[in-house]
C-alpha cells in the first residue's frame, strides 16, 4: 500500500512539474516585459484572485493562489534584466534534438572550464531548474534577437546540459482571467538547427546563445506543493481553518514528571502553555513569538517534550502496574514456577537444537540511535522535521540545539541524533551538516559488507543518515528535494520558525513529509515574506499561512514574557501591536540599565527631531533615498558614545539601522572613509531592517531617513517594519528623524507623542554638533527626582525638549560598498 501511495503522489508530482512548465515555457519573452513596462507607466497595483481566509474547496484553493504564484514568476524572470551582476550569453553547440510528451529537449555543449569559471562567479552558475533565454543570434543591450524562446535546464554532466522547451501550438492557460499570449520565433530555427545536427559541418548552423535568466527550483517546489494539497490529510483544516480531530488520536500525549518538573522550573506560562497544546496532539499548533520572548528557548522545549512523551492512556496503565503490590523475589520465583515449570530448568523448546548453524538469535548491537535511547522508558521514537525560510534562521535553532541539547524523560541532558541538509550553511553547524556526516560514514572503519540494503554509494548513505536522524534540519525549499519527498520514512512532526515570513506555498512544502502535527512558529507583526510582484503582493500573496489562519480565528499561543528589552523600550511595541500583552521577564529592567541612562539623549528610548533635515532620490539607486542629514547627526552620535563609552565600539554591541539601502550604503562608505573598511566592519553593524529580523543588540541607532514637505514616509509606513526596527535594541533604541513628516502617519505620530510623554524628543538643530557640546549634556543628566515613569501614558509636566541652533555644511559621501539587503524599495 506504500508503495502504490509512493507512485500515486510521483506521478502527481510529474503531472505538476509538467504542467507549470508548459505553462512558463510557453510564455513570451518580450510579451512579458511590455506588460511589465505598462504596470510600471501606469503605476496601477491591480489584484488577481485575492487571498481569503478560508476556502471552500481545492478548486477554491487552486483558483485564489496559482495565479498569483505565476505573477510571482514573472516578476522573478525580470528582477534582474537591467541589474549589472545579469549573466553573459553563452554560445553552445546543439548535439541532439528530439520530442518527448509535448516538450523538445536538447542536448547542448557544456564547454570546458565553464565550472571553474562558474565557481568564482556564483551567482551565475548553471544548475537543476535554472530558466534560460536561447537564441539565435547574441543578446546585446541595445538589440534583442528575432528568434528565441525559453528553456528550463534539466540535468548536467561533465559536458552536456539537458534542456527542455516547449514550442507547442496550444497555450496553457492558469485561469479564465489569465490570458497568455505568445509568439512561437524559435520553433523555425529549432527545425533548421534539426537538419543540421548531422548533414552540417558549419559549428553557426548548429549553435544556439543561452542567457540565465534566473532560478525556478524554490517556485517549482511550491507549485508541486500547491498541486499536491489534495492528498494532504489536514487538507480541510487548512482550507477551513478549523480542527475537526486530532491527528495522532484523541488522547492528549504526556511526559515524564522529572521532565515536566524541569519545563516547570525553567519556563515561563505561556511557553508551558505552548507545549501543553504540542501535547494535546492538535493537528496545527501556532506560537506567535513577539521580539524577545524566548521563541527559540520554546522551539527546543516542543522538541524534547514531543520526542519524549507517550500516549497518556499508556503512561496510566504504567502507573497503575507501578502502584500494584509488589512481592518479594521468593514469591515471584513461585509464581513463575507454577506457571512455567521450566522457569527454573530447561526450556522444552531449548532442547530442540537449530540447524545448519541457525542459532535463532539476532544481532542486539550496533545501535545507532545512541545516546538519545540510553535508559529512555518511550515506546514511541517520534521523528522532527525542523524547516524554516532561510539559512540564517535554520542555524541559529541547530546550533542551540548544538550547544544545549535536549532533555530525556529522566531530565537528563544528551545530543539527539541530528542532521542539517541544504546548501550554505553556517560554518558553526558543520559537525552536523549532511556533508560533514557523509564524509565521517564514508571513512568508517565498519565492516560496509554489513551494511545490508543500505549500500555503500553517496546516494545511499545519505538516505541512510537522513533515515537515521531522529531530527532533521531544512529549509523550507529543500524539503521538497528527493531526499526527503521520496523518504522511505516520513516525519511525525514538522516544526516551522519564522512561519509568518514564508508565503503560504513555501509552507506547504514540507507538508507533504506524511506528517501528523504541525508547529507553526513566528510573529505575523514582524516582517512578511519577501514578494517581488507588485500585483501579487497587492493581491495577499506576501500572506503567511500562520496570517491567514489567525485571521480567520484559529487558536494562537502567544508567547508573553520578553527577555530582550529594557521596559521603556517594550512598552511602545507591546500597546501598538500585541494589545499591551507583553511582560518583562524578572529583573529584565537591571539587566538592561546601562551607566549611559544617566543622560536622557542616550536613555533607552529616544526620538531626535531633525526638523531641518530634507531626503533627497539617488537616481543610480533604483529610486532609494538618502538623508545626509541624518547620516550626519548619527556619525555624531556615535562619535560621542563610543568616546564616553568605549566597550559599545564593537560590531556585537551597536547597530546602525535605516529602511533605505541607498542611506546604509552611504552610512558604510562614511564608516569606510574614516576608520577602514576592516576597522569600521568591527566597529558597528549597518544594515536595513530586513537584513536585522531576528538580531539583537545593546544599543540601535534607527534612521527614518523620510523628511519631505508632502508628509510621504512610503513603505515606513509598514507597522512590521517599524516593529522590527525599534526591537532589536536591549538597553537603548535612539531614533533618528523629522517628526513632523513622520506624524502624517497615525502609528508614527503615536511614537513620536510616546517618546514627547517621556520627555525622551529632543529637537535638534544645525550645527548639529552643538548638541552634543559639554554644557549641553549636562543639562539632559538624569538625577533621581527626574526619574521617568515608563510607559507611553507619563502625564507629569516634564521640561522642554532640548534644542540648538546653528549648523555644518552638508558632506558628499564616496561611494560604499552596495548593500546586499533584498527588500522591496517604495515610490
Amino acid at each position: 500500500m506504500t508503495i502504490e501511495k509512493g507512485k500515486v503522489r510521483e506521478e502527481e508530482e510529474a503531472s505538476a512539474v509538467a504542467r507549470f512548465h508548459k505553462i512558463i515555457l510557453g510564455w513570451d519573452y518580450t510579451q512579458l516585459i511590455k506588460e511589465n513596462d505598462v504596470k510600471k507607466k501606469e503605476d496601477t497595483k491591480a489584484k488577481l484572485s485575492v487571498v481569503k481566509n478560508t476556502y471552500k474547496d481545492v478548486d477554491d484553493y487552486y483558483e485564489a493562489f496559482e495565479p498569483l504564484l505565476f505573477e510571482e514568476v514573472k516578476a522573478q524572470i525580470l528582477q534582474k534584466q537591467d541589474a549589472e551582476e545579469a549573466s553573459e550569453p553563452i554560445m553552445r553547440l546543439v548535439m541532439e534534438c528530439r520530442e518527448a510528451d509535448g516538450f523538445h529537449i536538447l542536448l547542448v555543449t557544456y564547454k570546458d572550464g565553464e565550472r571553474e569559471k562558474e565557481k568564482e562567479m556564483e551567482n551565475k552558475s548553471l544548475a537543476q531548474n535554472d530558466l534560460l533565454l536561447l537564441s539565435k543570434e547574441q543578446v546585446t543591450g541595445s538589440s534583442f534577437p528575432k528568434s528565441y524562446g525559453f528553456a528550463v535546464v534539466e540535468n548536467l554532466t561533465k559536458d552536456r546540459i539537458r534542456l527542455r522547451m516547449y514550442l507547442a501550438e496550444e497555450v496553457v492557460q492558469i485561469t479564465k482571467k489569465m490570458k497568455s499570449s505568445r509568439t512561437k520565433p524559435f520553433i523555425k530555427s529549432l527545425s533548421n538547427i534539426r537538419s543540421h545536427i548531422t548533414s552540417s559541418a558549419d559549428p553557426r548552423d548548429k549553435s544556439v546563445f543561452t542567457l540565465k535568466l534566473c532560478s525556478l527550483s524554490t517556485i517549482i517546489r511550491e507549485y508541486t506543493a500547491l498541486r499536491s494539497i489534495s492528498s494532504l490529510p489536514f487538507k480541510d483544516l487548512i482550507f477551513t481553518a478549523a480542527e475537526k480531530s486530532c491527528a495522532f488520536g484523541d488522547d492528549a500525549w504526556k511526559i515524564s514528571g522529572p521532565l515536566h518538573d524541569y519545563f516547570t522550573e525553567n519556563l515561563n506560562k505561556s511557553q508551558m502553555e505552548a507545549i501543553d497544546v504540542g501535547l494535546s496532539r492538535r493537528s496545527f499548533v501556532l506560537i506567535q513569538g513577539p521580539p524577545g520572548t524566548g521563541k527559540t528557548q520554546t522551539i527546543l522545549s516542543i522538541l524534547g517534550a514531543i520526542m519524549h512523551a507517550t500516549p497518556a492512556r499508556i503512561q496510566s496503565k504504567e502507573n497503575e502496574l507501578k502502584r500494584r503490590v509488589q512481592m518479594t523475589t521468593e514469591e515471584k520465583y513461585n509464581h513463575w514456577a507454577l506457571a512455567s515449570p521450566w522457569i527454573l530448568g530447561v526450556n522444552p523448546r531449548d532442547a530442540i537444537m537449530p540447524e545448519d548453524g541457525d542459532d535463532g538469535f539476532f544481532p542486539t548491537s550496533g545501535n545507532e540511535m545512541k545516546p538519545e535511547v540510553v535508559e529512555a522508558n518511550r515506546k514511541y521514537r517520534i521523528r522532527v522535521l525542523v524547516c524554516a525560510p532561510s539559512n540564517s534562521a535554520l542555524d541559529e535553532i541547530v546550533l542551540r540545539l548544538m550547544t544545549t541539547g535536549l532533555r530525556d524523560e529522566n531530565a537528563q541532558k544528551y545530543p539527539p541524533s541530528m542532521v542539517r541538509i541544504g546548501l550554505k550553511h553556517h560554518h558553526s553547524v558543520d559537525a552536523v551538516s549532511l556533508d560533514n556526516l557523509l564524509n565521517k560514514r564514508r571513512g568508517s572503519t565498519i565492516d560496509k559488507s554489513k551494511q545490508g540494503t543500505t549500500g555503500t554509494d553517496d546516494d545511499s548513505l545519505r538516505t541512510s543518515i537522513v533515515e537515521e536522524s531522529a531530527i532533521v534540519f531544512s529549509t523550507l525549499s529543500f524539503s521538497g528535494t528527493p531526499l526527503i519527498a521520496k523518504s522511505n520514512r516520513g516525519f511525525d512532526v514538522v516544526i516551522i520558525d519564522e512561519a509568518a515570513q514564508a508565503v503560504e506555498p513555501a509552507t506547504l512544502i514540507p507538508l507533504a513529509t506524511k506528517c501528523k502535527q504541525v508547529f507553526l512558529v513566528g510573529d505575523p507583526k514582524q516582517l512578511a515574506a519577501t514578494v517581488i510582484s507588485t500585483v501579487a503582493q497587492a493581491s495577499g500573496y506576501g500572506t503567511s499561512m500562520f496570517e491567514r489562519l489567525q485571521k480567520a480565528g484559529y487558536p494562537v499561543n502567544m508567547l508573553k514574557t520578553q527577555y530582550r528589552m529594557h521596559p521603556e523600550i517594550r512598552s511602545f511595541p507591546s500597546k501598538e501591536f500585541y494589545e499591551d500583552a507583553l511582560e518583562d521577564g524578572d529583573d529584565i529592567e537591571g539587566q538592561t540599565t546601562r551607566d549611559w541612562h544617566k543622560y536622557r539623549c542616550f536613555g533607552p528610548f529616544c526620538f531626535f527631531d531633525i526638523h531641518e533635515g530634507k531626503e533627497s532620490q539617488h537616481p543610480g539607486a533604483t529610486g532609494s533615498r538618502v538623508n545626509l542629514d541624518e547620516v550626519e547627526f548619527v556619525l555624531l552620535i556615535y562619535q560621542k558614545l563610543v568616546t564616553m563609552y568605549p566597550e559599545l565600539k564593537s560590531s556585537s554591541q551597536l547597530a546602525i539601522i535605516s529602511p533605505y539601502s541607498f542611506q546604509v550604503k552611504t552610512f558604510k562608505s562614511r564608516f569606510k572613509e574614516m576608520f577602514g573598511e576592516d576597522a569600521a566592519k568591527k566597529m558597528v553593524d549597518i544594515n536595513t531592517i530586513d537584513g536585522f529580523q531576528g538580531r539583537e543588540k545593546d544599543v540601535a541607532i534607527f534612521s527614518c531617513v523620510r523628511a519631505n514637505d508632502k508628509g510621504g514616509i512610503g513603505f515606513l509606513a509598514n507597522s512590521r517594519r517599524m516593529n522590527v526596527a525599534i526591537t532589536r535594541a536591549k538597553s537603548s533604541v535612539l531614533v533618528v528623524g523629522s517628526a513632523a513628516t513622520l506624524k502624517n502617519d497615525p502609528l508614527w505620530k503615536n511614537l513620536v507623542e510616546s517618546a514627547e510623554k517621556r520627555n525622551r524628543l529632543f529637537k535638534v538643530s544645525k550645527p548639529m554638533n552643538d548638541f552634543f557640546s559639554e554644557e549641553n549634556l549636562e543639562t539632559m543628566k538624569v538625577t533621581e527626582d527626574m526619574d521617568i515613569p515608563d510607559g507611553p501614558g507619563f502625564e507629569d509636566e516634564a521640561p522642554p525638549p532640548v534644542t540648538n541652533l546653528g549648523g555644518d555644511d552638508d558632506n558628499d559621501f564616496g561611494d560604499g560598498d552596495q548593500d546586499d539587503a533584498a527588500f522591496a524599495e517604495d515610490d
